[in-house]
């Protein structure tokens, strides 16, 4: 029976990621289609979430194969499942009033569809990552942070039941860029008073249970094992590869006084923001719950803050050569570049390695220790001739730097 209902599990994840790879089949050829009623910066973020659906349903996929009882795997799924539609109602829609008008049947309603559709793509990243990274609360006492999540969930579904509310599409407002945005032709529910209180009063709700999401990964970080921190920690570098590009770029756009570059737009909006969130978290999602390649986090973020340092200190050190070659000594700009891009692409080798050892020694601190280790090992080795010391100096530093339950070395003798 166990082997029946663990095939069962599998057909049925199986299923949702072979569905999902239909429907994003079908928006992309619509996609196509419609292009010419879509802008550059649509099209790019249609290709980076058409990447994160396939992503998505596999990785979830994956999880709810090998570890059908953790929730992580089904909400992959869900959300991969969602997002698939919710490109293709919109796409659908598109084509059906703007590309070719009046040629597919309910496209009024594939637009409120999309929109609809939203919710379940985006609301369940809340819930991962609540559940991050077994699938179950943190404790008994978050259960009123998950029912109050559900009930802002279905406050923001019920959203799209306001009457005199339009319908511009779903994920990038293709409907209202085409020129082809229309009144809610499902809007039951009154936009104001009694009804859009109570439905502040839920979004509020979710908006703190957003921020209690958050603050539970730092709850469990802290009786968290080893191997729990090393899982969270995963959880952690997407959000902040997430949350950094937004505070430095969106404060840049603000100032730019209303002027955006369409290729720039798809740069930073499909690249710099959507890619982290929408990528990221499968990927970590799939390392967290599978464990495979866990303990690469405390590589990968020291690899990422030490680049980070190095490139800002190289444009730093451009922008002053440039600076100064052009206002100080009397250099043409193309002389200036040239000069400058020559000396910081010297500087990077060593600054790169400087720098690299430094934050070691702060987020790397195990693989900073090893290296120091081995260093005093091989300068040790350049004196020693007795090769039974050599054997006991080695069995020390396997025993110091990875604590080994039982180590041991033959060595050869001459004849």
């Amino acid at each position: 029976m166990r082997h029946s209902g663990g095939r069962r599990v599998r057909v049925v994840a199986w299923a949702l990621a072979g569905f999902t790879v239909l429907e994003l089949a079908a928006a992309l050829v619509l996609t196509g289609l419609n292009a010419g009623q879509m802008g550059t910066a649509q099209i790019g973020i249609y290709g980076v979430s058409a990447l994160a659906g396939v992503m998505y349903a596999g990785i979830g996929r994956l999880i709810a194969s090998r570890v059908p009882g953790n929730a992580i795997g089904w909400l992959l799924c869900l959300i991969g499942l969602s997002l698939a539609a919710v490109m293709l109602t919109e796409q659908y829609a598109l084509y059906g009033l703007a590309t070719a008008p009046g040629s597919l049947p309910a496209a009024r309603l594939a637009g409120w569809l999309s929109g609809t559709l939203f919710v379940p793509a985006f609301a369940p990243v809340f819930f991962l990552v609540l559940l991050f990274p077994d699938g179950r609360l943190p404790s008994r006492r978050w259960r009123p942070v998950l029912w109050a999540m559900v009930a802002a969930t279905a406050a923001w579904a019920v959203l799209q039941l306001q009457a005199d509310t339009t319908i511009n599409g779903g994920i990038t407002n293709a409907l209202d860029f085409a020129g082809v945005s229309y009144p809610n032709p499902l809007g039951i529910f009154p936009q104001h008073g009694w009804f859009s209180g109570l439905l502040a009063v839920l979004l509020f709700l979710g908006l703190a249970t957003g921020v209690l999401a958050v603050a539970s990964v730092f709850a469990r970080r802290r009786s968290a094992s080893a191997e729990l921190r090393h899982q969270l920690a995963w959880l952690g570098y997407v959000g902040a590869l997430t949350v950094l590009p937004v505070a430095v770029f969106v404060p840049n756009s603000l100032i730019g006084n209303g002027h955006v570059d369409p290729l720039s737009d798809v740069v930073f909006w499909g690249f710099v923001l959507v890619a982290p969130a929408m990528i990221g978290i499968p990927v970590a999602c799939a390392v967290a719950v599978l464990k495979h390649r866990l303990y690469e986090i405390d590589r990968l973020i020291s690899r990422t803050v030490a680049y980070a340092i190095v490139t800002g200190l190289l444009v730093g050190v451009y922008a002053v050569l440039v600076l100064l070659a052009t206002r100080v000594l009397p250099l043409s700009g193309s002389v200036a570049v040239a000069g400058s891009t020559l000396a910081a692409a010297a500087l990077f080798s060593p600054l790169r390695s400087r720098v690299q050892r430094m934050v070691d020694r702060h987020f790397n601190r195990t693989r900073y220790d090893a290296d120091q280790t081995v260093r005093a090992f091989a300068a040790r080795l350049k004196d020693t001739v007795d090769p039974d010391a050599v054997r006991a100096d080695l069995l020390n530093v396997v025993q110091r730097s990875l604590e080994p339950t039982h180590a041991a070395a033959w060595t050869r003798q001459s004849v």
